[in-house]
């Protein structure tokens, strides 16, 4: 496994990073063990998870997992906050009122005295970003959490954040969470440039996009049953089944075919292989989910093949707008909106 370093600080982390979002919805908490296990085993130290993921089912799930195995010090375990925990006005959002009492409640659920890297996972225009980053300095100096990040942020709001915390000492933020895979490849416009130059590790989600780059789907034939999407054309969350994603499919799919390796590990080896992509998420239910990604990770692209899917996908494009919710997020931080419940 390769390992590599995390943002600007000195913390290196393996080029896979384990996505536990399905732990306890689609993932039972048996299998939950045996993921981390298998990913732990097989090189990864870095396991993501969040609050909201089954209102903290995840991270009860991971913390048992890591106290079983007794490799919690083995990992660089990352959580975020700020989306919706509860009904009540303050159950959401970057408060110090909010902040402080999700940073407890993780830390219990994932029986830990630390988060290594703690996300805010969403915007809150609402709350002053010298209040976040105030907040986040205590408990850095608590030591509750070590590192910062951010997940789905824009960039002249990730810029904002960089500059309050430079002028106040602190928190050092290290990282940037956003959708980025080879149905959207828009993050290389901006984002990928300014984490570069700021020292900000880029560790997307979705690499697969949420199963459209696995294989599982095949231009012309029926959509296969037991999967997320229903049909072409249709939705599951803030992903999308298309056309277009079919046939870009299509496009990748001989390149994996002479590689022999699938789809999904090409897609995955792809993203990891881009300038400025730090770690990206796999997100398996299954332990042989995870067998296939430590594959891919072992995978090293040839000059010629990125070139090849570069004609296929140019840069900088998209065929889909792959994670729905960012283009809300940046239009509402541009206007000067809330976001709403997340």
């Amino acid at each position: 496994m390769e390992y590599r370093q995390l943002g600007s600080s000195g913390t290196r982390v393996s080029k896979l990073c384990l996505g536990t979002m399905n732990f306890g919805g689609r993932t039972e908490e048996d299998e939950a063990h045996r993921i981390i296990d298998t990913a732990i085993d097989g090189g990864i130290n870095f396991i993501d998870t969040a609050d909201v993921y089954g209102r903290g089912i995840s991270e009860e799930f991971t913390g048992r997992a890591l106290q079983a195995n007794g490799k919690r010090d083995n990992v660089v375990l990352a959580t975020k906050a700020v989306a919706r925990m509860g009904d009540g006005p303050n159950d959401h959002g970057a408060s110090r009122y909010h902040l402080t009492r999700a940073v407890e409640n993780s830390l219990r659920r994932m029986q830990t005295d630390r988060i290594d890297l703690f996300y805010l996972h969403i915007t809150d225009i609402t709350t002053p970003i010298d209040e976040i980053v105030e907040t986040l300095n205590v408990l850095v100096q608590q030591g509750k959490i070590l590192y910062v990040g951010t997940s789905k942020w824009p960039v002249p709001l990730i810029m904002e954040l960089l500059w309050k915390a430079d002028i106040a000492g602190g928190p050092q933020v290290i990282a940037e969470q956003p959708p980025y895979n080879l149905t959207d490849r828009r993050a290389e416009m901006e984002l990928v440039w300014t984490a570069r130059r700021y020292g900000l590790a880029l560790v997307p989600f979705g690499p697969l996009a949420g199963g459209v780059l696995s294989g599982v789907y095949r231009k012309g034939e029926p959509v296969p049953e037991g999967h997320q999407f229903k049909e072409v054309g249709g939705r599951d969350g803030h992903q999308r089944l298309t056309e277009e994603t079919l046939d870009l499919v299509e496009a990748l799919i001989p390149l994996a075919e002479a590689r022999g390796v699938s789809m999904a590990e090409l897609s995955l080896a792809w993203c990891a292989a881009q300038p400025g992509i730090t770690s990206p998420i796999t997100g398996p239910r299954t332990a042989g989910h995870v067998e296939s990604a430590l594959r891919a990770a072992e995978i090293e692209l040839t000059a010629e093949e990125l070139e090849r899917v570069d004609e296929i996908i140019p840069p900088g494009t998209a065929v889909t707008r792959y994670f729905t919710i960012y283009d809300r997020m940046v239009k509402a931080t541009v206007a000067g909106e809330p976001l709403g419940p997340f």
